[in-house]
């Protein structure tokens, strides 16, 4: 791969993070529950008081430990730069709710909605330009792809198995400790259902344009 094609496919990995963490932020901020991926670190954050971005390291770090465990001597070292990326994406996640808490809090449950809207939109565009740069997967994907491996199950059942997992783990823990629903909400459902369709529409309008962009090869 060409140094300038590497360089295009790095800036457009770090922006699609950037873009990710501001759908979670405004989806915070709508107060409808955020998505299945982010509701684990959120729920950290609503119980031990946690910011949200340390909550966020905290959780890839336990993702990639996750992963050392899971696949013993076929873990890939580089694969530790995970971490790595966790930060980033904890340095992200505080900035962009820095950014947003200067917004005033929505009480208009249409105002809210359209927040969560556009969070799920965010989250869609964010993937859409992370995926395909193909530098380092956060720590969330990489433990599905571990755990397909392992079990040999096709990864699309095992994100979904996944998702479902930290939806579940999230809202059991925001029932017994804060009795209410805490990080999960009408919100999480409308992320698991509707950032892969958005992502699928921006895949058929403008994949093409991306793929050339970031020289990503194509497979029959």
């Amino acid at each position: 791969m060409r140094k300038e094609k590497l360089k295009t496919r790095f800036a457009y990995y770090i922006i699609g993070l950037l873009i990710m963490t501001a759908g979670i932020a405004i989806s915070v901020k709508s107060d409808l529950g955020v998505s299945p991926i982010s509701a684990v670190p959120y729920t950290i954050t609503c119980v031990s008081g946690m910011e949200m971005g340390k909550a966020t390291i905290v959780f890839h770090c336990i993702l990639v430990l996750f992963q050392i465990l899971l696949l013993r001597r076929k873990f890939q070292i580089k694969n530790l730069l995970q971490i790595v990326v966790g930060i980033v994406f904890g340095y992200f996640t505080t900035f962009c709710n820095w950014c947003v808490s200067f917004l005033p809090d929505p009480h208009n449950i249409v105002l809210r909605l359209v927040m969560m809207l556009i969070s799920i939109v965010l989250l869609a565009i964010g993937i859409f330009f992370y995926l395909p740069a193909d530098i380092m997967p956060i720590a969330g994907e990489g433990c599905m792809q571990a755990l397909s491996d392992v079990t040999k199950v096709d990864f699309a059942k095992v994100k979904v198995a996944f998702d479902v997992a930290m939806v579940v783990i999230s809202l059991v823990t925001c029932l017994i400790v804060l009795r209410s629903l805490g990080s999960v909400g009408i919100g999480t459902v409308l992320a698991a259902f509707l950032v892969g369709i958005t992502l699928g529409i921006l895949n058929d309008r403008f994949g093409d344009w991306r793929d050339e962009l970031l020289a990503v090869e194509k497979h029959d």
